[in-house]
């Protein structure tokens, strides 16, 4: 059975860093992409990295290119966001998902068939 389990978001100062990981069971990384999306509340969710599964294939949001670094373990089955120069404007639930069969959008949440359950990320003074 597929599982997706975010962990490591919290509170965090403005200009601060935080790594979220994704820890993944039920299937292999190494044979799936894997995207990072965030929703605020009154939004919609938005697609912010994506890495396939060779690690050729990686695309950022504008909203956080050169700020933020997707990378994976494959031994731990496990894929991170890491997160610097926090602005407040990126609070809110970050989750990690798997690329579906029929994707053809890497930042389109339609495209990926399985979802973690979430972790607030805060970003406030």
């Amino acid at each position: 059975q597929v599982h997706l389990v975010e962990s490591g978001g919290g509170l965090v100062q403005p200009g601060g860093s935080l790594r979220l990981s994704c820890a993944a069971s039920g299937f292999a990384l190494g044979t799936y992409g894997l995207g990072w999306f965030r929703q605020a509340p009154g939004k919609e969710r938005e697609g912010l990295s994506y890495r396939g599964p060779g690690g050729v294939r990686v695309y950022y949001a504008d909203s956080v290119k050169g700020r933020f670094t997707i990378s994976k373990d494959n031994a731990k089955n496990t894929v991170y966001l890491q997160m610097s120069s926090l602005k407040p404007e990126d609070t809110a639930v970050y989750y990690c998902a798997r690329w579906g069969p029929t994707g053809r959008r890497w930042n389109d949440p339609l495209d990926y068939d399985y979802w973690g359950q979430g972790t607030q990320v805060t970003v406030s003074s």
